[in-house]
């Protein structure tokens, strides 16, 4: 309960894939090899903001120290995941939008985030580890690109990844968060005990239950591709004013 005081609501569009099959199995499950494509991901074609979601008790301290692309933690434990993230202005037509400055942030595999800890909140002390948090800035393209894991979870929340949006002056455009399918999600804790997802499924919060994501995630879902050997590939636009 200490970690669901978070505002409802975001609206991620999730970006199409060809690899993407089997478009009418919602909870196919996933196994070492099978592809982890979500074909079930609704596509929006609206032009509208993202809205706006919560930072969540565990932002980063001070994220332009961290400009880098790979954010990951380099104990091995993971499926590394390829996190794509495009923006566009809604100003524009919903255009790319170049020279925005995205920052991103996650948990681990036990469902821990580093620069916190030592409290109720979250026992584990990470105060002074800053894995699984990075910046980038969009390319012409309005694309960042971030290497890292496949997060796990933590009690009353469902598996997601942290957005803060800004333009190249370093004005607060969009604070969001990314979302998985439960399947997925189910899958890799069920399937990917080697891999250092040891907690399994037992008290997972389904996105129908989480603070932020009950009220609907047509519009907020990320698309994932890959294996839990091969790696994942995270697709996924993020609209913005400005």
């Amino acid at each position: 309960m200490e970690r669901k005081n978070f505002i409802r609501s975001l609206s991620l569009l999730a970006a199409s894939s060809p690899l993407l099959v089997n478009g009418c199995k919602k909870d196919s499950s996933l196994t070492e090899e099978t592809n982890t494509g979500t074909s079930d991901v609704p596509v929006s074609t609206s032009c509208k903001v993202t809205p706006q979601e919560t930072e969540g008790p565990f932002p980063t301290k001070s994220p332009a120290s961290y400009i880098r692309s790979d954010i990951r933690k380099g104990d091995g434990l993971g499926v590394d995941m390829q996190t794509n993230i495009s923006i566009v202005n809604t100003n524009n037509s919903c255009n790319p939008l170049s020279d925005a400055i995205v920052d991103i942030w996650h948990c681990d595999v036990k469902g821990d985030y580093s620069e916190y800890g030592g409290t109720q909140m979250q026992s584990a002390n990470y105060q002074n580890q800053h894995w699984f948090r990075g910046r980038q800035i969009t390319d012409v393209n309005g694309l960042v690109t971030f290497q890292t894991i496949f997060p796990g979870w933590y009690q009353g929340r469902a598996t997601h990844i942290h957005v803060h949006v800004y333009n190249s002056s370093g004005k607060s455009l969009l604070v969001t968060q990314i979302a998985f399918q439960d399947s997925l999600s189910v899958s890799v804790n069920t399937n990917g005990s080697s891999y250092g997802y040891t907690k399994g499924i037992s008290g997972y919060t389904y996105n129908a239950k989480d603070n932020v994501f009950s009220d609907g995630v047509d519009q907020e879902m990320s698309t994932v591709t890959g294996t839990l050997s091969e790696g994942m590939q995270l697709a996924i636009t993020i609209r913005v004013s400005a």
